[in-house]
This record gives structure tokens, C-alpha cells and sequence, in this order.
């Protein structure tokens, strides 16, 4: 066991020294990245990169090791060339949808100068920032008029991202036709089931025959692409404007106040450094034991050192018929040493515990 420890002691202090060399690295590779954009030069330049695996492995002298060290190499060089790219184009950001959704636009708030990709589904999304596709994910986690959005609530517990941002995106839907539609030309409405459901009551008042679309911004450009003026779609001002279309009413939901929470995903949590600590709110996702009251003890915890919960919910749990994660959102510096005492007591009652993230008070878009 000593000597496991020994090794393990060593590969930590190697570990130390490689991460700061590795920022060091990183900084050369900045000033690279600001001479190529500043000569349009390429990012990937292969001979160079060839040159430098050949140079470096003859440094190794074991025949094996060399091996995993070429490969190491390439790895870093991948790393370095996805900076260097973050730096000369923007960050990359995943969203699910199409051009136009309220994902989109949402991404489009938090980074006005990102790339922004889109992904058929919220798990793709979620999936490519993991395996490192893209810098960011946007995805929604609660509207103030349908309730959370499960699907990423799930993939808070099961997958490795963090959340460090959150931005309040009001939903405003209008009216959209094609070139010389009018509120009087409209028979149909095409838009998303709960884009609908939220404008039930102008509809009715219209007499307009419902058709549901996988989301507003398919709906929008489907009414593009067919130029009847008896149609039109329930969607955005940001999406008439990407297909072209006219508003020909605004504000046609029922509900004013109607907002989506939207929580950008990375693949670093934070580490409280923020300048700014005003409306500081974190995330758990945790099990509890199955015995008597373990629930109750788990909520004790957090009370006991002065965290203001601010949501509660269960989950069920895919792969454990009846069992049931937890979800939270409190408010209060977890970075603290409150915090962190916290955490020590909840691992100590919980079967499974994440933190999630931490974020500001929700930014209002």
C-alpha cells in the first residue's frame, strides 16, 4: 500500500508541474492563434504538427512509451488547435432546434459573437460540449407557463457538464405570415403544441384551425417555404425577421409574464471565483438512502447552514423502476466554508450527490 501511495504522491506532483505547463502552453498557443487571424492564416498546419511529434518522441526512450507519447501529442495538439479556433472564430455553442428557435435566440444572447450549432435534440446538444464539439450548451430547463423541461433536468443528473450561467429568455409570439398575408387573409396557424396552448385564447377568438410542428421555428419556415397567405405561424419577431416573414400582430400570448429559464452547460465548474457574490445560487442533484426520514435529514442540512431553497423537485430515475432523484436550487455561496461543510454532511446522508453548478441571479434577456 506504500508503494501505491508513493506512485500515486509522484503522479500528482507530475500532474502539478504538467498543469502549469500546460497553461503556459496554452498562452504560447494564444499569441499563434492572434498571428495567424491577423494574416488569415489556417489553424491546422499539419507539418508543423508532424515536426513536432517526430522532434519531442525522440526525447522518450522507452520503445512502448514512445508509442502512448506520439499519441499524447496529437491529443494536446487537437486541444490546442480547439483554442486557438475559440479564439480566432468565437466559442461554438449547441442548441436544440433549428435557426430561429428560441434556443437559437437565446444562444445568440449569451454569445452574440459565437458559432452557433444547431443539434436535433436536447441529449446532442448536451452530448457534443461533452465530447468536446462545441464550448457551450443552451438549453431550457423551465418555462414560467409549462413547468421544467425533464429531459435536461435528467441529463443534470446522469451527465458530466456544469452549469455556471443562467439567462431568463420572455416569450413573445406573434403573428407571422408570408408577403401579403393579413390578419383577415389567416385560416390556420402552424407552431408548436405549447406555443399554441399559450395562445389558445387569441386563436379562438379568430377561428383559426390549429396545426401542431415540432417547434415554432419549423412551423415559421414552413410557411416561408409555401407563400399561402392562409397560414401563418405562431413564432417570434427574431424568426419572422431569419425567414423573412411579416408580424402581423405581436404579443398574442395569453400570458404576459410567460418566460424560459435557459442554463448554459461546460465542461468546468466553477471555482467561486466571481468578483460579484450578490444572488449567488447553485445546484444539487442527489439520492437519498431509502430509510425513514432521509429526505427530511438531507433538507435539515442545507437549512441548518443557512441556504434559502428556492426549488424542489423529484425525478424519476430511468434505470431504478420507483426510485427517484432530487433536484435543488438554493441561494447562497456554496464556495463558502459553509458550503463546503455542507457538502461533507450531505455526502454523508445522500446514496448519490452532484453539484451541478453554480450561477448569479438569472440574467433577464
Amino acid at each position: 500500500m506504500d508503494e501505491l501511495n508513493k506512485a500515486r504522491q509522484t503522479i500528482n506532483e507530475v500532474d502539478r508541474k504538467i498543469a502549469e505547463l500546460f497553461e503556459e502552453r496554452m498562452k504560447a498557443c494564444a499569441e499563434v492563434a492572434e498571428y495567424k487571424k491577423e494574416r488569415g492564416l489556417p489553424i491546422l498546419d499539419k507539418r508543423r504538427e508532424d515536426e513536432v511529434v517526430a522532434r519531442n518522441c525522440a526525447y522518450i526512450r522507452d520503445d512502448v512509451i514512445r508509442e502512448y507519447y506520439a499519441d499524447y501529442l496529437r491529443k494536446t495538439m487537437a486541444v490546442s488547435r480547439a483554442y486557438q479556433s475559440r479564439l480566432v472564430n468565437g466559442v461554438k455553442v449547441a442548441y436544440s432546434g433549428i435557426v430561429g428557435a428560441f434556443a437559437h435566440i437565446a444562444a445568440m444572447r449569451a454569445y452574440p459573437e459565437g458559432e452557433y450549432v444547431p443539434y436535433p435534440d436536447f441529449a446532442s446538444a448536451y452530448g457534443a460540449v461533452e465530447k468536446g464539439e462545441c464550448d457551450y450548451a443552451v438549453l431550457p430547463i423551465e418555462n414560467s407557463f409549462a413547468g421544467d423541461v425533464g429531459t435536461v433536468m435528467d441529463l443534470m443528473f446522469s451527465g458530466s457538464l456544469y452549469v455556471n450561467r443562467m439567462l431568463e429568455l420572455p416569450v413573445e409570439h406573434c403573428l407571422l405570415g408570408a408577403a401579403g398575408a393579413t390578419k383577415e387573409s389567416v385560416k390556420r396557424v402552424f407552431s408548436h403544441p405549447q406555443a399554441l396552448n399559450q395562445c389558445a385564447g387569441y386563436i379562438a377568438k379568430n377561428g383559426f384551425e390549429e396545426v401542431e410542428f415540432p417547434n415554432t421555428a419549423v412551423a415559421a419556415r414552413s410557411v416561408a417555404e409555401r407563400g399561402d397567405v392562409s397560414i401563418a405561424a405562431i413564432a417570434s419577431e427574431e424568426t419572422a425577421a431569419i425567414y423573412g416573414l411579416t408580424v402581423l400582430e405581436r404579443r398574442i400570448n395569453s400570458a404576459a409574464n410567460n418566460t424560459t429559464r435557459f442554463a448554459v452547460f461546460s465542461r468546468v465548474k466553477s471555482d467561486g471565483r466571481s468578483k460579484s457574490k450578490m444572488g449567488e445560487h447553485f445546484i444539487l442533484v442527489f439520492t437519498v438512502k431509502n430509510e425513514a426520514g432521509a429526505l427530511a435529514k438531507t433538507l435539515d442540512i442545507i437549512g441548518a447552514h443557512g441556504y434559502n431553497m428556492r426549488t424542489l423537485r423529484s425525478r424519476p430515475m430511468k434505470e431504478l423502476i420507483w426510485n427517484y432523484y432530487f433536484f435543488i436550487e438554493a441561494q447562497g455561496d456554496i464556495n463558502s466554508e459553509d458550503g463546503k461543510d455542507m457538502l461533507i454532511q450531505l455526502s454523508a446522508t445522500c446514496d448519490r450527490l452532484k453539484l451541478v453548478g453554480t450561477y448569479e441571479q438569472s440574467e433577464k434577456e
